[in-house]
């Protein structure tokens, strides 16, 4: 409901200054299940997000619904977990999407013909509008409001609300949850192995060698098993590790560099940003506890 209500409250901020630049406000509803008619059209409809892990696959009635107001010239909006109300609702193959990075498993499963990137905070394919996380919601009427009143009243609105108008991704809040819950015993034995000694040689040779397999079968079985190449699940297990030495320590960069296994610092800072979106310092300044 935070969402819900949020939503609310951010669109009332924006009409006021809308009003005082007599400019067209925003009007708005909340809408139950039982609200919904086919003789109303809307501009836009937006699915929230919930806490009590619905993804709403029953709710038929809603998703005909959902369907006509998109054939009606709505534009869809969804904010975490009401993406799958959208997918359900058979408006998403082939469209660029995203949802909260937790459930990306869980999406690309459910609704495989979506072009998922849950690295985005917010993805605009103009008449689907898709946000990241539960918080995500502020993102989503962030862009509400530029679509409708414009750049002025946005700023003044955010000024007014303490948001930041541009700047975050999702990546920025991501985390690295290696994949533990399949079958093969000796590629989850490597893994808890990898976990406590990233900064050792962690080469497709030695782990080879460590797990007694060829460097072929080892690659094959460990795809298969966590879904991710050995190369690429060593380098999110070390940019994570590194996310928490900035998060918790005083290390510097250069520190943190070698104690997850790089010699490099330049390579290591380039890694670390494609993979957070942010350069170490900054993720640092955002995301510090000390």
């Amino acid at each position: 409901m935070s969402a819900v209500l949020g939503l609310k409250d951010i669109l009332e901020v924006a009409n006021r200054f809308a009003a005082e630049a007599d400019v067209a406000a925003i009007t708005h509803e909340v809408l139950q299940t039982h609200d919904i008619r086919n003789d109303r059209t809307f501009d836009a409809v937006v699915l929230p997000p919930n806490l009590e892990a619905a993804r709403g696959q029953s709710d038929l009635e809603l998703h005909r619904w959902i369907d006509t107001q998109h054939r009606s010239g709505a534009t869809i909006c969804s904010a975490c977990a009401g993406a799958f109300w959208l997918g359900y609702a058979g408006i998403l193959d082939g469209r660029p999407v995203t949802t909260h990075w937790a459930l990306e498993d869980e999406f690309r499963k459910t609704f495989p013909n979506t072009q998922l990137n849950p690295e985005h905070l917010l993805i605009d394919d103009h008449d689907i509008v898709t946000a990241g996380g539960v918080m995500a919601w502020i993102d989503l009427g962030v862009y509400l409001i530029r679509r409708w009143l414009g750049a002025d009243i946005l700023s003044k609105t955010c000024r007014q609300m303490l948001i930041d108008p541009t700047g975050r991704e999702q990546r920025n809040y991501r985390s690295f949850r290696p994949r533990l819950t399949h079958n093969d015993a000796a590629i989850r034995g490597l893994q808890r192995w990898i976990e406590g000694n990233t900064d050792a040689d962690l080469s497709v040779f030695e782990l080879a060698q460590r797990a007694a397999m060829s460097g072929r079968s080892l690659q094959r079985r460990f795809t298969n098993a966590t879904g991710l190449t050995l190369s690429r699940y060593v380098q999110q297990l070390r940019v994570e590790k590194a996310k928490g030495m900035l998060e918790r320590t005083s290390l510097t960069v250069a520190e943190i560099c070698w104690r997850v296994g790089y010699q490099d610092v330049s390579a290591f800072s380039r890694l670390f940003k494609s993979v957070s979106g942010l350069s170490a310092g900054d993720y640092r300044k955002r995301f510090s506890i000390k």
